[in-house]
């Protein structure tokens, strides 16, 4: 498992996988550096550090951890799902989904307290001194970790907030909770199933096509199969309003949770099945720019990369955290 999961090619070609830049990022470039917060900013100056904190914010990479990456992926290739268990990871996602939230039931993620800092525009959006009509979906919302933290802070009474995922069971936990019920009634918040990547492009309930003014996944796009990104991204352009925003959070290529899965885990290059059949791939910013803009309908707003070296001091370990964040205009 992965951090947000709670956790948590052999031959790369470097020049289309450029996997590091070694600068440090401006303050304003919206990965957990927006003032007057500090998170996001405790820099690895020296080595000889770097067991006397937790975790580090923006770790150059050398081509030590490269290679070690490298090699890892590589021995997965050795022994990759077999194509008929592949057949059925992928003959119904959702199946998994919804045994994962039965047995995990709204106990397993964390709420993300980070969204302020990562995403402000949801809470100026959000705010009591911003009154104007705005409509936010989430995808893939889970168990409501990001839609509730935007709910109970809301102060905007013309805010409707969908929420939409393909577990039935994930989207009864949300209507479950007892904030649902007063604002639904009030007609803040909605919630139903819903598959991003449906062929039909059919929309969540109660939406209308060009309604939204935000569309949030945070860990959803990754669940799905490569060959879905080309319907869902025409299913977002059919939501969003012109102009309207995409905020965007998922794994990075040479993440820690890719380069520890063992045998059996790999079904596609950098896509792979965890232990409980859920489906996770991990991205390039490259990748993103081409599936979003390139061949989508989206302009890049922006898309950073947010790296962290988190260390186990007593063990002397040292794990490579990697994520992508993204804004996508309509």
């Amino acid at each position: 498992m992965d951090s947000e999961y709670l956790e948590s090619t052999p031959d790369v070609d470097t020049a289309a996988d450029p996997i590091i830049k070694q600068s440090k990022p401006p303050l304003d470039s919206r990965i957990g550096r927006d003032a007057p917060f500090v998170f996001g900013q405790r820099y690895l100056e020296n080595e000889e550090d770097v067991f006397n904190h937790n975790a580090w914010d923006n770790v150059e990479w050398g081509e030590e951890q490269i290679n070690q990456a490298r090699e890892m992926i590589a021995k997965q290739y050795e022994s990759p799902v077999k194509d008929y268990d592949k057949s059925l990871f992928n003959a119904n996602p959702a199946k998994y989904w919804d045994i994962f939230y039965k047995q995990n039931k709204d106990n397993f993620f964390k709420d993300r307290k980070w969204l302020q800092i990562e995403f402000p525009l949801l809470y100026k959006v959000t705010a009591k001194d911003y009154q104007e009509p705005t409509t936010i979906l989430e995808v893939g919302c889970g168990a409501g970790n990001t839609f509730y933290p935007i709910l109970n802070q809301n102060g905007n009474k013309n805010l409707r907030l969908f929420g939409s995922d393909y577990s039935k069971v994930a989207v009864d936990l949300v209507r479950s909770n007892e904030t649902f019920a007063s604002q639904h009634e009030q007609g803040i918040a909605h919630c139903s199933v819903w598959d991003l990547a449906n062929p039909e492009g059919l929309l969540p309930e109660g939406m209308e096509p060009n309604s939204a003014d935000i569309v949030i996944m945070v860990f959803v796009f990754s669940a799905l199969h490569p060959n879905q990104w080309k319907q869902a991204v025409e299913n977002l352009a059919q939501i969003l309003k012109p102009g309207g925003t995409i905020l965007f959070r998922d794994y990075g290529r040479y993440d820690l949770a890719q380069v520890r899965f063992k045998k059996g885990r790999l079904l596609e290059d950098n896509f792979y099945v965890r232990g409980d059949g859920t489906r996770v791939y991990f991205f390039t910013e490259e990748e993103l720019e081409q599936i979003f803009c390139e061949n989508g309908p989206f302009v890049k707003e922006m898309i950073g990369t947010d790296r962290r070296l988190l260390v186990n001091r007593k063990k002397q370990l040292k794990m490579y955290r990697n994520w992508l964040q993204g804004v996508f205009k309509a």
